[in-house]
């Protein structure tokens, strides 16, 4: 087990890391410019009365974002998550926070995830690294988390990719299946299972939703590369490359979320993984999506002020709203039965409409 010191060292570098240094994913990408969404030139509509909202787990959102699992445990990352609990309140949004094993460690730091006070309407995430069952956690903690942020629903993140390359990472996830059956069983709320980049294929996502698990969050390839950061971080020659051959590796988001939906066509799912806009926002709507996360641009707005963060979500839903307008939609549930997403030029000579 690694100490307090070291998970919390951990997370400051995790920050500085994301916010200054290249550590996106450059040869794989999270696949949504193969699709493009058909114009409508004449839509019966006012784009004032367009509906954004959604609900998940039984709470009404006015846009389906979810600002994704990000940090806690420094005084840094307080003012990034007061700042974006203010904005999910705000905006009536989804939020999650980092992984809080730091706040098990040490439960002087617990504030600085304590965002429920700030939030008190919005919809809320716990978060652990489900590695963690084999490293002594197990239900007490879990319940603390999800005490800690009086939060909604767990999220148990999946991260075998960044463990490896990270310098004295928990490498040990036999039986976690199991663990995992048991929890969702003994959980007041419900689990959601999300990997940190590197995708969820159907398979995978079958198996736990098996197991009790109430959603899935795919986490694709595309985006922040947790191989890229652990190498940044590396206290070995061996450690940083690893990290920079596994840079790209992953399924990509929107090859995540089609064999995910098509498997499963009833899950939660939540997509993120790369994505930037409110255009790929509303892809992954439209390819079956119920959420989308994104974390980077997030991030970056609430470092520079509560303000850049009232900006981005400004923007990110006028071009969702854009998106249904110009294809003449509504709300969300027009656009995902629409068919108004397509595969672009160089991919329809396979024969490929989603939806069908």
């Amino acid at each position: 087990m690694t100490s307090f010191a070291e998970t919390q060292n951990r997370k400051a570098d995790h920050l500085r890391i994301c916010l200054d240094e290249d550590v996106q994913c450059r040869e794989i990408t999270n696949g949504l410019e193969h699709y493009r969404f058909v114009h409508c030139c004449l839509p019966d509509l006012d784009r004032q009365e367009i509906d954004l909202s959604t609900v998940f787990f039984n709470k009404k959102l006015a846009a389906p974002i979810l600002i994704s699992s990000m940090t806690g445990g420094t005084d840094l990352a307080k003012t990034i998550n007061y700042r974006l609990a203010e904005i999910a309140q705000h905006y009536q949004l989804a939020m999650g926070v980092g992984s809080q094993r730091v706040a098990i460690e040490n439960p002087q730091v617990a504030e600085t995830f304590a965002v429920r006070t700030i939030a008190p309407d919005a919809l809320l995430f716990a978060n652990l690294g489900a590695v963690q069952l084999n490293y002594r956690y197990g239900i007490d903690e879990c319940l603390r988390v999800v005490d800690l942020l009086e939060a909604d629903a767990l999220i148990l993140h999946l991260n075998p990719l960044q463990e490896s390359v990270q310098t004295k990472g928990d490498t040990n996830f036999r039986g976690l299946l199991e663990k995992i059956d048991v929890l969702c069983d003994k959980l007041p709320v419900p689990m959601v299972v999300k990997e940190v980049g590197n995708g969820i294929s159907a398979k995978m996502a079958q198996t736990l939703i098996e197991v009790g698990v109430a959603a899935i969050d795919v986490a694709g390839a595309g985006g922040t590369s947790w191989a890229k950061v652990e190498s940044q971080r590396a206290e070995d020659a061996k450690q940083r490359r690893l990290g920079r051959t596994f840079a790209d590796w992953g399924i990509p988001t929107a090859e995540c979320l089609v064999s995910v939906r098509s498997r499963l066509p009833e899950i939660p799912l939540i997509a993120s993984g790369g994505l930037r806009n409110g255009l790929e926002i509303a892809k992954t709507i439209a390819l079956g999506a119920d959420l989308a996360g994104l974390a980077f641009p997030f991030l970056q707005a609430a470092n520079e002020s509560e303000e850049a963060v009232h900006a981005l979500v400004d923007v990110l839903m006028a071009e969702m709203t854009t998106v249904l307008f110009c294809t003449g939609n509504a709300d969300l549930r027009e656009l995902r039965r629409s068919g108004a997403l397509v595969r672009t030029a160089e991919t329809l000579s396979e024969g490929t409409l989603f939806p069908a």
